[in-house]
């Protein structure tokens, strides 16, 4: 099977939010997330993601909802793991759940989810979301110890935190890579599906395609970036043509 693609559209919302964030209904706000989505959908995305965090810096719970209804393609919703965003979600009912780390002094997320630390609260959110339909990920860095408590979650999946890798240079870069391909293969062997997103782009996605058994990867700020050259629909569709060569195992 293909490698998938999931295009995250927050980056779209925080550009709108830049002008408009005190305005959320006024029909001129711009860009919209939902014909990003749309745009994204036309390129050849095979799901979109959205991350309504608890500051609402960028994608709003309307956004979520609107994409949930207006666009055909699956949805995965980013969240923390709070009783706020889990009731929202069952609300929601999109097709995937990742649940993430969030903390406000952040840009964006940075870091993976301590599983192990939080293995409690995170049995009992990952079991009412499956309870509603809802397949689960975990935004992990590439750890052993990680890997094993998010099997032993219950979830579904596992998406890699490639920052590191992505951050890196020279040797350090080397050893990231080795430790996505160890932890995917831990991962895989476990029965878990493999994802793999943050700060994947136009120049490191061969690097990233020549790590094992992944199944999906999540790719938002460089395909917005790249969309405000060339649109997003051919944004989309040169990132889908790189990942066309990428053989699982």
């Amino acid at each position: 099977m293909s490698l998938l693609l999931g295009v995250n559209v927050d980056h779209i919302a925080t550009l709108r939010q830049a002008r408009y964030a005190r305005l959320p209904d006024s029909p001129q706000a711009e860009p919209s997330p939902l014909q990003g989505a749309f745009d994204a959908q036309e390129g050849g995305a095979d799901s979109i993601t959205v991350h309504v965090r608890g500051d609402r810096r960028h994608m709003q719970e309307r956004d979520a909802f609107e994409i949930r209804e207006k666009c055909g393609l699956p949805l995965n919703l980013e969240m923390g793991n709070t009783d706020e965003m889990l009731e929202m979600a069952l609300r929601l009912k999109p097709d995937f759940v990742c649940l993430v780390p969030e903390t406000r002094e952040e840009i964006t997320t940075e870091g993976g989810l301590d599983v192990v630390g939080n293995l409690v609260s995170l049995r009992e959110t990952i079991a009412k979301l499956q309870n509603a339909g809802v397949r689960i990920s975990l935004f992990i860095d590439p750890e052993a110890e990680q890997v094993v408590a998010a099997k032993d979650s219950g979830a579904e999946m596992i998406e890699l935190h490639t920052g590191a890798f992505a951050n890196a240079s020279g040797d350090e870069r080397g050893l990231e890579k080795t430790r996505l391909q160890s932890s995917a293969i831990e991962a895989h062997d476990a029965g878990l599906q493999v994802n793999a997103g943050h700060g994947i782009n136009y120049e490191n996605i061969g690097e990233v395609l020549q790590i094992k058994h992944l199944t999906e990867l999540n790719i938002g700020h460089s395909i917005v970036a790249r969309a405000m050259r060339v649109g997003m629909s051919r944004a989309v569709s040169e990132m889908k043509a790189a990942m066309a060569a990428y053989r699982a195992s």
